[in-house]
């Protein structure tokens, strides 16, 4: 489960309202919201289309725009246009902006480790979590540690657990929702390495926080797991 957001849309952009503009953009960085609501990770084409509609919005800065731009990128990633996205990212200038480089950085990222160089991978993460650390950009730091698991196996644990500790004290629901994907996660690296009774545990905690903070899709994975877990435990088990 490396891409984490919630599946399917929460609803059509509000952005020609004064009054949702006002909730999507603090500071000029864009609020996750609106990206949720522009994402739909089982359609990535559909999704860059709307990310591209929504770049050409009269009101959005130069700023917001290129941040958008990177979330275009990660969609033609998911559709293993590697290529396409990469260059998408290369064309953005951002030498003082953290929020555009933690993003581009990010991004980079991503598209190497879902083209099979997760080793190449990894330093991109460590950028973006550095860089989210320096300008206390909180759900981004999440989101590069929680990537640095999942393309750095051999120490998965150790960021998963720094960025479930950081989850675990985030202010609001939707940065706690990230420990859905990092206990998810986690738990898949236990079961590949044999270790069935940590992998349930951690299972569990992945669903804890599905029910308290998680989307619909986010209950039904964690259910599966825990199902799959357990069966295999029972296949084990048999003499």
């Amino acid at each position: 489960m490396g891409e984490t957001l919630a599946r399917g849309r929460a609803g059509p952009s509000a952005a020609g309202n004064s009054q949702a503009l006002s909730v999507k953009y603090v500071d000029g960085v864009i609020a996750q919201m609106l990206l949720d609501e522009l994402w739909d990770f089982d359609d990535p084409a559909g999704s860059y289309q709307r990310f591209a509609l929504e770049e050409g919005l009269a009101w959005h800065t130069e700023s917001e725009r290129a941040e958008l731009v990177t979330q275009r990128a990660r969609a033609l990633g998911l559709q293993q246009r590697f290529a396409d996205g990469t260059a998408l990212l290369e064309s953005l200038y951002h030498p003082a902006d953290a929020v555009l480089a933690t993003r581009v950085a990010l991004e980079t990222g991503r598209l190497l480790n879902s083209a099979g160089r997760p080793a190449e991978a990894v330093p991109q993460f460590e950028t973006a979590a550095r860089i989210a650390e320096s300008a206390g950009l909180l759900f981004l730091r999440i989101d590069a540690l929680h990537m640095l698991a999942i393309a750095d196996q051999t120490r998965s644990s150790e960021w998963a657990a720094k960025a479930i500790e950081l989850a675990l004290a985030a202010p609001d629901d939707r940065t706690r929702r990230w420990l859905v994907s990092i206990y998810h996660n986690l738990g898949w690296w236990h079961v590949a390495a044999g270790r069935l009774q940590e992998a349930l545990a951690t299972f569990l905690r992945a669903q804890e926080w599905a029910e308290h903070v998680g989307t619909d899709q986010q209950r039904v994975w964690a259910r599966a797991a825990i199902d799959e877990c357990t069966a295999a435990m029972t296949v084990r088990r048999a003499p």
